[in-house]
């Protein structure tokens, strides 16, 4: 039997329903989320067969041509009823130019994790937010990319999805305001909370009293027995939640040949079997709608209080040019953070956006 190399993230929830399911068909190895999140998928593809990836490097995989359209393996019929099962954008998120990339094997978004015991009932506005942040110690998700998630978040809770306009990223009114509002709930916010990924910031959540609540984190279902998971915050009381959709793909590149056997697996792990029972009991996080309103599945709380915001979340774009500038914009939130002019930072980050759609300002 052939045995396929596999990437996954470093975590159980990337990593221990793939690697139980396998057997010794794929050999999965991992990588940090900094490296899921950052990595370019080309230089994945040239060492392993499937790739779990993020739907916003699908623009740079699709340019350097390293993945496999998943509708030249799968039939028509298989990948609309997938897509269907699937719950919010997450299967579109893995579309592009007419062709499927990726299959949504996990979902998340960012939603909201609070200590009750710290900070009682989740905040479910903004204001809210900023109310209990004076009296608990909450912070932000601002390492790496997720300063500018959470600016978009923000800016789709205040009702203006970013990136909209290839050649506007933001209204200045929607954009300040999200600096403004940033600044409010950082300027009191734990300073060692600033440096944090989202595992990191829900391990210190559960394990010590130093932060009491995060507005908007990517949710993990292997924090939900220490941690209340709630809707994003919303604007104003019944409006949108404002939340950046997550979660993994998974893709084949152009190197694997994949057998019969392979791509049953695969079949599979979309199965209800495998979405319904299999994942969640190994630490995954599934995709299918039914596993959400499933009352029986492992946590049901943790996706039954988190469905709204995940069926509404804003998929980021998938342009060759995109994560470069995710990097930038987020530099420039945190030094927007920091101290610096809101106007400025703001002209730079409209700017960095409108580079980054032209082929010479990609990276």
């Amino acid at each position: 039997m052939v045995t396929y190399a596999g990437l996954t993230w470093d975590h159980p929830r990337g990593y221990d329903a793939l690697a139980a399911s396998a057997g010794e068909l794929v050999r999965w190895d991992v990588q940090p989320l900094e490296g899921f999140e950052s990595r370019p998928v080309d230089q994945l593809c040239a060492h392993y067969d499937l790739v779990v990836l993020d739907h916003p490097h699908l623009g740079e995989a699709v340019a350097t041509g390293c993945l496999q359209p998943l509708d030249d393996l799968f039939a028509e019929e298989e990948l609309a009823r997938w897509g269907a099962d699937s719950i919010g954008p997450t299967m579109r998120s893995y579309a592009m130019d007419g062709r499927q990339w990726a299959l949504p094997l996990d979902a998340a978004t960012q939603v909201a994790a609070t200590r009750t015991d710290l900070a009682g009932e989740a905040p479910t506005t903004w204001d809210e937010v900023h109310r209990l942040a004076r009296r608990a110690p909450v912070a932000l998700s601002l390492a790496g990319p997720h300063a500018f998630l959470t600016f978009a978040s923000i800016a789709v809770a205040l009702g203006e999805e970013p990136a909209a306009d290839p050649d506007e990223l933001i209204s200045t009114a929607i954009g300040l305001a999200v600096l403004d509002l940033m600044s409010a709930v950082d300027g009191l916010a734990p300073p060692a909370a600033r440096t944090l990924n989202p595992i990191g910031l829900l391990e210190l959540m559960a394990g010590t009293d130093r932060l009491a609540h995060c507005p908007l984190v990517y949710g993990y279902v292997t924090y939900a027995d220490r941690l209340a998971f709630t809707d994003a915050p919303t604007a104003e009381v019944d409006g949108r939640p404002g939340s950046t959709l997550g979660g993994t793909g998974l893709a084949l590149s152009v190197r694997c040949a994949p057998s019969d056997e392979l791509l049953d697996h695969v079949r599979w792990l979309m199965s209800a079997t495998a979405q319904r029972d299999f994942l969640p009991r190994h630490s995954g996080q599934p995709s299918a709608r039914a596993a959400w309103a499933d009352p029986a599945i492992v946590a049901a709380d943790f996706y039954r209080r988190t469905t709204t915001t995940c069926e509404r979340a804003w998929v980021r774009p998938r342009y060759a040019g995109y994560i470069g500038f995710q990097t930038a914009a987020s530099a420039a939130v945190r030094e927007a953070l920091a101290g610096a002019d809101h106007h400025q930072v703001l002209d730079r980050m409209r700017r960095q956006y409108r580079t980054s759609r032209t082929p010479k300002g990609r990276t």
